[in-house]
């Protein structure tokens, strides 16, 4: 900008602002902040390299989980977690959803003796049990031989054919009169720990049962005993939930108990022990014997394979077959053709089969009962004309005529809660009702010929919902429950 141009003031400003740098310049503080400045930053650096920072802990890295459906991996579906728990199924190994291998053979107990039934030595309390069991094994045997003729004999290892008849298998003719069967609160006890899984009368007149809960405790309670504890006996022979229990009829001393763990032990009242007769690595879930052979034993093992296997030979079942895709949760035989046997499984089927035409490649079935949901039971009628089905899809199927083609489905509330097992229907004394319970602690009583619920077995005494059933086989109107809770609620015909 031209001098002449500007006022007084702004040449007196420019004039000391040039006055200022030439100060400046002869003071040389510029260099002196500048070397002040390096100084300070070199200072800084030897500081930071002597400081001693802590050592950093190495991060553990969680491992990184992949779900993949059973879709994507070509695996068949899982039915089972469709329905929530199972009966409290506890396996020794993770199961996978393909079909296991086949079990060890069985043997013998290695190690220490198997547990003996009472504790030694013998109390009162226990030698009473043992000789119960043992009077009322021997009048049905006696009982069973008046029925065959005379020159037949009754051997408790040799077939009894003679005795495959409605009189000697407890069926009883008379219908029983639903009004009359009441609950009376001195008909309640309570005999296990926890849940029972299983409960069964002994066949015979006598009001004797045996129960087992899911801890793998067997119990016996004496229903005619006065006094309220003196009727209840609790061992413990497995230690995994008990699947199944089986009294033979003509030889009531030998009881037989299987259980998740993949053991079967024979309760033999005459040698006071629990004997494990048979062991497997897979789950064992139903337990059955045709009624015409009292050696044989027919059980549900692993992912849907039946076994046979004869007490007797003690090694490998005789024979198996893949009959399910999956669990099998029941086994009965027909009373008028042992031949015919009926299955239920968690793969959403009730088969009936023919024994005589089990294919060991390829079995097939002579009818086949489609389920949405997983079937929990199916048993044949006391006549043996008719099959009861229970599903988790609320529905109790019934198979009738002459070559079960007639089938019928009938709503019934099914769904449980996580702490009560599913509901199975069981037949009364005759093809007329079948009996199940409810969530509203009642017994549901369902017409075969209405094909529908009748009427509900109601009581306040009643504090907890019964899933298992028992009709006793000759007295007519003795029907027990059993509930999560260890009781037992037993209802009588007045």
């Amino acid at each position: 900008m031209d001098d002449q141009n500007l006022t007084e003031y702004e040449r007196r400003r420019l004039e000391n602002v040039r006055r200022n740098n030439e100060m400046m310049a002869s003071l040389k503080l510029q260099s002196a902040a500048a070397a002040l400045s390096a100084e300070a930053k070199r200072l800084r650096v030897e500081l930071k390299s002597y400081k001693v920072s802590p050592k950093k802990k190495p991060k553990t890295e969680s491992p990184i989980v992949i779900r993949r459906s059973l879709r994507t991996r070509g695996l068949p579906p899982d039915f089972s977690s469709e329905n929530g728990l199972q009966d409290d199924f506890e396996s020794k190994a993770p199961m996978s959803p393909s079909l296991p291998e086949g079990p060890k053979s069985p043997s013998l107990p290695e190690g220490p003796k198997s547990p003996s039934l009472p504790e030694c030595p013998l109390s009162i309390r226990d030698r009473a049990l043992l000789d119960k069991i043992l009077g009322v094994s021997k009048q049905s045997h006696l009982k069973n031989s008046d029925l065959c003729s005379g020159d037949d004999e009754v051997h408790e290892k040799t077939p009894l054919n003679c005795l495959i008849k409605k009189e000697s298998r407890g069926m009883v003719k008379s219908s029983v009169d639903l009004g009359s069967m009441t609950l009376n609160a001195e008909s309640i006890a309570r005999i296990m720990p926890c849940r029972i899984m299983n409960l069964r009368f002994f066949p015979c007149t006598d009001s004797t049962m045996t129960v087992a809960e899911r801890d793998g405790h067997i119990g016996f309670l004496d229903v005619d005993c006065e006094a309220e504890r003196d009727g209840i006996f609790l061992y413990q022979p497995h230690e995994h939930p008990v699947s199944g229990i089986l009294i033979q009829e003509f030889s009531q001393s030998k009881i037989f108990t299987s259980c998740h763990g993949g053991s079967i032990r024979l309760m033999d009242a005459g040698k006071e022990v629990f004997d494990q007769i048979y062991s497997s690595e897979s789950a064992i879930f139903s337990l059955s014997q045709r009624p015409d052979n009292v050696s044989s034993l027919y059980f549900g093992e692993g992912y849907g394979r039946l076994n046979l296997w004869d007490t007797r030979a003690k090694k490998n079942p005789s024979s198996s077959w893949t009959l399910h895709g999956y669990r099998i949760n029941t086994i009965d035989f027909n009373i008028n053709n042992p031949n015919i046997m009926a299955t239920s499984s968690s793969d959403r089927t009730a088969c009936i089969w023919d024994l005589r035409k089990i294919d060991s490649d390829k079995p097939e079935t002579l009818k086949t009962v489609r389920h949405k949901k997983a079937v929990h039971s199916a048993y044949f009628s006391p006549t043996g004309s008719s099959l009861a089905t229970t599903s988790v899809d609320n529905k109790v199927g019934l198979l009738g005529g002459a070559n079960f083609e007639d089938l019928s489905m009938t709503y019934h509330e099914n769904h449980t809660r996580r702490w009560i097992s599913f509901f199975r229907a069981i037949w009364g004394w005759d093809d007329s009702y079948l009996f199940i319970g409810n969530m509203k602690r009642g017994v549901d009583v369902i017409s075969t010929a209405c094909r529908r619920t009748v009427m509900t077995l109601e009581s306040a005494n009643m504090s907890a919902v019964p899933w298992r059933f028992s009709a006793h086989p000759y007295k007519v109107g003795m029907l027990a429950g059993a509930t999560a809770g260890g009781q037992i609620y037993l209802w009588k015909s007045c």
